[in-house]
């Protein structure tokens, strides 16, 4: 009995019922306009084409395409934490929506760093994959003093073009060709000039 009088909280009095349903509907609406023009549910995904949803982008799309880790990993195998599943989405989901908001409302900086947070995960995927050559004894014996206190340093210390090479601009990799840039979200009668 006492969930009915907990339900009937939530429904408005008879007058409101009918605003309420077009406030709701109108919410709605525009809720499903924003994952649809985003590409909300791309983002669920592995697949690198969906990190140039956002044309700035481009760049680090080509260079990763261009480079040797293209035919072995996805944005996500470095960039994402894979200690567990709940980690690996909250993750995505944090810096989703700090890169969703930076773009919406156009903060992007012209160059694009890597945050501390990104940077540690990165670390952490590069270790992940190159355990082996990591604890390899004839790479720190033959190197001693490169390889001293390699836990101590970021891997992108010394291989720090790895996998982007040196990323400025679009115009830092004039020769990418097949970056899938998404076709713009307005409509072509609003796009064309002829009256």
């Amino acid at each position: 009995m006492k969930q009915f009088k907990f339900i009937r909280w939530f429904i408005p009095p008879d007058q409101w019922r009918f605003p309420v349903i077009i406030m709701l509907g109108i919410f709605a609406g525009l809720g499903a306009f924003v994952i649809h023009i985003s590409k909300a549910p791309s983002y669920l995904s592995d697949e690198p084409s969906t990190c140039v949803n956002c044309h700035i982008m481009a760049p680090q799309y080509a260079t990763w395409s261009h480079s040797s880790h293209r035919e072995w990993t996805n944005c996500n195998d470095c960039h994402v934490p894979h200690n567990n599943i709940a980690n690996h989405y909250f993750f995505k989901a944090k810096d989703g929506l700090r890169h969703s908001t930076m773009f919406t409302f156009r903060l992007e900086p012209q160059v694009i760093f890597i945050q501390q947070a990104g940077k540690d995960v990165v670390d952490q995927n590069c270790r992940r994959c190159h355990e082996e050559l990591i604890s390899d004894t004839k790479l720190t014996t033959m190197q001693p003093d490169i390889h001293r206190n390699i836990e101590d340093r970021y891997c992108t210390d010394c291989h720090r073009e790895t996998p982007h090479g040196r990323v400025n601009s679009l115009s830092s990799v004039p020769d990418a060709k097949g970056v899938p840039l998404p076709d713009s979200p307005v409509p072509e009668w609003l796009r064309s000039e002829k009256n």
